[in-house]
């Protein structure tokens, strides 16, 4: 069973809401811990620096990808970077928190509540509209630019007309709007 198959799966049904997916996915990924307890803890409970499993790899992928998804619809009041940090953090802290439980003392309230919390304080309540804030622009073009660089072109010639140096100060610049 692969991690990243399930949630990939539960997350196509809302391809237009991406911060419908924020929730979904990390009511998936807190259900399968809880279900699954002893590989969730191989994935997340031996943490060693810079060092995880490929399973929480796929996790992380995932996340960056639908966290890149809500930025590209100007829904992020934070750099994609940061939003998967704090994500992680609290998916995987609340998890870990609810396997250490006991079933019949287990109130996945907590978990929906710090979800609420979480995705509330990194996301906007509805899509930047034209004219909107320049950080929300800013981390949308940043994202859209991640996206172009770690896809490739579609067609030769069309990636992205900068050179390394370039493109790291304009995401810099692009982070520093953003806030």
């Amino acid at each position: 069973m692969r991690f990243q198959v399930l949630e990939v799966a539960a997350l196509a049904l809302t391809p237009d809401d991406p911060v419908a997916d924020l929730y979904r996915g990390w009511d998936l990924h807190v259900d399968f811990g809880v279900q699954h307890p002893a590989f969730y803890m191989l994935m997340y409970g031996t943490a060693q620096p810079g060092r995880r499993p490929p399973a929480a790899d796929e996790a992380h992928a995932l996340l960056v990808r639908l966290l890149g998804r809500a930025a590209d619809a100007g829904r992020l009041r934070v750099p994609v970077e940061q939003a998967t940090r704090v994500i992680h953090a609290a998916t995987t802290g609340a998890t870990l928190a609810l396997i250490g439980e006991e079933p019949s003392e287990r109130d996945l309230t907590t978990s929906a509540r710090l979800r609420d919390t979480v995705i509330a304080s990194i996301t906007t309540d509805s899509p930047a509209s034209p004219g909107s804030d320049l950080a929300s622009r800013a981390l949308a073009l940043d994202a859209a630019l991640q996206t172009a660089l770690t896809t490739g072109p579609p067609v030769a010639g069309a990636g992205v007309p900068l050179r390394d140096t370039e493109t790291a100060l304009l995401r810099e610049w692009l982070q520093q709007l953003a806030g």
